[in-house]
């Protein structure tokens, strides 16, 4: 008798436990958050073969937790432009749902004037991409964060320069404007850059020695190296912190 109820005393925590877990595991699932990331090669994931070169969203999942799934969908060389020309953007409304997150950092090449298929002239076309990609976004259930392009390290007699001109105000605009969240990834990295100086500042970018795929070496002021990805997201990270929302709430602090 003792044995049967001793018996069925255990069957009944097993049971009960297999519930638990299977409860977790649903509400695991209901709260997971997915963030969509669209932008340049500042962001984007690399390739192994241009190593040490790392796009800040490759390593952005260190400063999230397991709720947190990172969709990186910037691609090196990307405007505002020609990010929907080539159904990258359409690509990313198809698979928005509610409760997921757009990350949208566009600047570096709507400047390039020379390139009919990327240029954007920032308070018409530059602006209005944006205004879509906010828009869209939010027609899907989802939220947009905007960020300002990271800075270029160039620095002229001693001083930091800007190389980026109307594009970051008219990021600032819209978020006013459109009442979305805004990281400035230009001042703050600005500032990183500034304090470091000159010299000590290459580091977190793309200046490496000769190898045998780059017997030159790299001397590039525009994207970064592991070290300059991991503190340009630990920035946005910090940033992000800040908000009050399900995203901003699972920053690991």
């Amino acid at each position: 008798m003792y044995y049967r109820t001793y018996k069925s005393i255990i069957c009944c925590i097993i049971i009960l436990a297999g519930i638990a877990k299977i409860g977790i595991a649903q509400n695991t699932s209901e709260n997971r958050i997915t963030v969509f990331t669209i932008g340049d090669s500042t962001m984007a994931n690399k390739k192994s073969e241009v190593a040490p070169e790392t796009g800040w969203c490759q390593v952005f999942s260190v400063f999230v937790d397991q709720t947190v799934e990172i969709k990186n969908r910037a691609v090196n060389g990307r405007s505002t432009k020609s990010f929907i020309t080539e159904g990258r953007w359409k690509a990313v409304t198809d698979s928005l749902k509610t409760g997921d997150y757009v990350f949208i950092q566009f600047g570096h090449n709507d400047q390039k004037i020379q390139d009919s298929t990327r240029y954007s002239e920032p308070f018409t076309t530059y602006m209005k991409n944006l205004e879509r990609f906010v828009r869209e976004t939010r027609d899907k259930g989802a939220t947009p964060i905007l960020f300002t392009s990271i800075v270029r390290r160039k620095f002229e007699n001693g001083f930091l320069t800007d190389t980026h001109g109307n594009y970051p105000a008219v990021v600032r605009l819209i978020a006013s404007e459109m009442n979305v969240s805004l990281v400035d990834l230009q001042l703050l990295t600005a500032g990183v850059v500034t304090a470091l100086g000159d010299e000590v500042s290459k580091q977190i970018y793309l200046w490496t020695s000769p190898t045998e795929k780059f017997p030159e070496g790299r001397k590039d002021d525009t994207h970064l190296c592991v070290e300059g990805a991991r503190l340009v997201a630990k920035l946005a990270a910090q940033q992000l912190m800040l908000l009050d929302n399900s995203l901003g709430r699972q920053i690991k602090k």
